[in-house]
C-alpha cells in the first residue's frame, strides 16, 4: 500500500483524520511524538530538539552545526519509519523528504482562519486574541521551517496529490476520500518501486550519518545518492583530502557498489561561526 505523509496547519484536523485514516486502512499513525523520541534515540541531544522541530530557527541556530545534525536524524526518522510501510506520518516535512517515493500520497490539510480560530477557542477555552496570535505564530513557523530545511514553500500545492479544506469535511469524511484516493493510485507495482526507493534512500542517508558522526569527516551538506549500483556524495569540503577520505570509506561500507566523489572543494569554506 502507500506511505501517507501529511502537512496541516495548526486546528486542520491533521491528527484527527489521520487517526480516523489509519482505523480505515489499518495503517500505524506515527505522531510527533514518536517521532521526537526517534529523533533523540538516533542521537540528538534532546534540549536541542526545541530549536528546530518544526519551527523556523533563530538566526544563530540556523547557523550552527546542530541544524544540519538536526536534518540528518529527522530524516533519518522519517525513512526508518517509511520503510515499515503502510504508515502515516505527519508534519516536519516527511513528504520533502520522501518526494521521489513512488508510493508515497502527500496530503496537506487547510482552513479558513476563522473555522481555525473557533476550533481553537472551543478545545482550549481561549479567547479570540489568543486563537490569533497562536495560529500566526504557528503558521510562521511552519512556513519557515519548510523554507529552512527543504527550500520549499509548503504553502504551495504543487508539493501534494491533494490539498484539502477541512473546513468543509469532518475528519471521518476527509478520511474515507483518502482512504479511497490510496486504494486507486497505489498498485502493487508501485508499492513495490516505493519499498526499494525508500530502501535506497535510508541506506543512503545512514552512509551520510556514519562518515558525519562516527568518522568525523568535515563535509558540510553532506549527502549520498544511489543510483542503481553507483553511489555519489555530495557537499562541501575544504581540502581533496576530505574528499577522498570519505569517497574510501565509503567503499569500504558499501561494497557491492561504486563510490564516486560528487564534492566540491572550497578552501576557507566556513559554513558555521
Amino acid at each position: 500500500m502507500a506511505v501517507i505523509a501529511i502537512s496541516r496547519q495548526v486546528a486542520a484536523l491533521g491528527d484527527e483524520v489521520a487517526h480516523e485514516l489509519a482505523q480505515i486502512l489499518g495503517y500505524t499513525f506515527i505522531d510527533r511524538k514518536t517521532v521526537e523520541k526517534k529523533i533523540i534515540s538516533l542521537g540528538f541531544p534532546a534540549e536541542q530538539l526545541e530549536k528546530y522541530d518544526e519551527r523556523k530557527p533563530g538566526f544563530f541556530a540556523s547557523l550552527a552545526k546542530n541544524r544540519d545534525e538536526y536534518l540528518d536524524y529527522l530524516q533519518t526518522a522519517i525513512l526508518e519509519s517509511a520503510s515499515e510501510g503502510n504508515c502515516i506520518l505527519i508534519g516536519r516535512g516527511s513528504f520533502a523528504v520522501l518526494e521521489s517515493v513512488p508510493n508515497l500520497l502527500a496530503v496537506r490539510f487547510v482552513a479558513a482562519d476563522s473555522v481555525r480560530v473557533k476550533r481553537l477557542m472551543a478545545e482550549f477555552d481561549w479567547d479570540e486574541k489568543k486563537a490569533i496570535q497562536r495560529i500566526e505564530e504557528s503558521d510562521t513557523n511552519r512556513i519557515g521551517f519548510h523554507k529552512s530545511f527543504f527550500n520549499l514553500s509548503v504553502e504551495n500545492p504543487v508539493h501534494f496529490h491533494l490539498v484539502l479544506n477541512t473546513g468543509l469535511f469532518t475528519a471521518q469524511s476527509a478520511a474515507v476520500v483518502l482512504a479511497e484516493m490510496c486504494k486507486k493510485l497505489i498498485t502493487k507495482d508501485i508499492e513495490e518501486a516505493g519499498k526499494q526507493k525508500i530502501a535506497d534512500l535510508l541506506t543512503a542517508q545512514r552512509l551520510v550519518n556514519t562518515l558525519i558522526f562516527d568518522h568525523k569527516l568535515n563535509i558540510n551538506f553532506l549527502r549520498a545518492v544511489i543510483n542503481g549500483r553507483t553511489v555519489t556524495l555530495h557537499g562541501v569540503a575544504e581540502s581533496p583530502v576530505v574528499a577522498q577520505k570519505a569517497v574510501g570509506i565509503a567503499s569500504d561500507i558499501m561494497k557491492d557498489r561504486e563510490v564516486l566523489s560528487g564534492i566540491s572543494v572550497v578552501q576557507d569554506f566556513k559554513a558555521y561561526p
